[in-house]
């Protein structure tokens, strides 16, 4: 995912700028949620294998 820098801000207030700058920062969120989603859901192969792995090495670490 490329990251969208916001468009800088100019002297007098711009609805238009003001308007693109809300949708970047909403359309931002928005990605972050899938991307969080995807990954306590397990719906993707390689958040999956990260997760079973990571508890594989907890379950490792708790008897020694």
């Amino acid at each position: 995912m490329a990251s969208r820098p916001l468009p800088v801000a100019s002297g007098q207030y711009d609805a238009e700028n003001e308007q693109i700058s809300r949708r970047t920062i909403e359309n931002s969120f928005q990605d972050l949620e899938n991307k969080v989603d995807g990954n306590t859901n397990k719906k993707s192969k390689p958040s999956s294998l990260a997760l079973i792995r990571f508890q594989f090495l907890l379950m490792g670490a708790s008897s020694g």
